[in-house]
């Protein structure tokens, strides 16, 4: 499974309240709550992401809440995967739930610069910056956790599984 796109970046502790706001939380349609994606720190993201697009940020990602939106709406914008230093446990835990592709590098998360263009190999951590040439290696997750963000997120992966029995 891969992933290539354009970077967009952001720096330390973005918070699940910067991914989403909470002032749009009164909807459940997860097209709508995505076309507010990042909208206070990074106005046009919605406008400019096209999917597989890498996210990649510093330390703490996800930091704040435990809503499941957070990861939901970055996966509902197209963005194919979020590369950063360190991520939020409870973001991390969600951002499998619900299948988004997530990868801690704290070196690719340092060098790769805004606008690179990124491919990203989820089956071995490889993550290549085709601008400047360079690969990183992220710890690529266990196979059930793939075979998890394969299927789309844990319910999914759930359901697939009591279909194949």
């Amino acid at each position: 499974m891969n992933t290539q796109g354009k970077v967009v970046k952001y720096l330390d502790n973005v918070d699940t309240d910067v991914i989403i706001p909470a002032r749009y939380l009164n909807t459940p349609n997860a097209k709508e709550l995505a076309l507010h994606c990042m909208e206070d720190i990074d106005a046009d993201f919605v406008k400019n992401v096209h999917a597989g697009d890498v996210m990649v940020a510093g330390w703490n990602f996800g930091c704040g809440s435990s809503r499941e939106h957070a990861p939901l709406v970055i996966k509902t914008c197209g963005t194919g995967c979020v590369i950063a230093k360190s991520f939020a446990r409870i973001f991390y835990r969600n951002a499998i739930n619900i299948g988004l592709p997530i990868l801690e590098c704290e070196e690719a998360a340092e060098e790769i610069a805004a606008q690179d263009e990124v491919k990203v190999d989820f089956d071995t951590g490889e993550i290549f910056d085709l601008t400047t040439g360079k690969t990183y290696r992220a710890q690529p997750f266990p196979p059930f956790i793939q075979s998890i963000i394969k299927s789309g997120g844990l319910l999914a992966s759930l359901k697939e599984g009591t279909r194949n029995e």
